[in-house]
């Protein structure tokens, strides 16, 4: 998830302990959903569908974060 922002991702993990649980967040739920179409774990698709809407979520706010840490450089 957003490869070019690897430098920026790293030290906004350090630095902000907000962004550092969206992004685990993120990494936890898309770990879920994984398992989850494998059938590792047991779930509806509409139980899957309402994950992936959480990390989508979770993945715009975070993008809403590089881009301001981006602009304050």
């Amino acid at each position: 998830m957003f490869h070019e922002h690897r430098d920026l991702i790293a030290q906004l993990r350090n630095a902000d302990r907000h962004f550092m649980s969206l992004f685990d967040q993120h990494n936890q739920l898309d770990q879920k959903i994984k398992n989850m179409e494998a059938r590792i774990e047991i779930a509806t698709h509409e139980e899957i569908e309402t994950l992936k809407k959480m990390k989508l979520a979770l993945k715009d706010q975070i993008y809403g974060i590089l881009k301001n840490a981006e602009a304050q450089a």
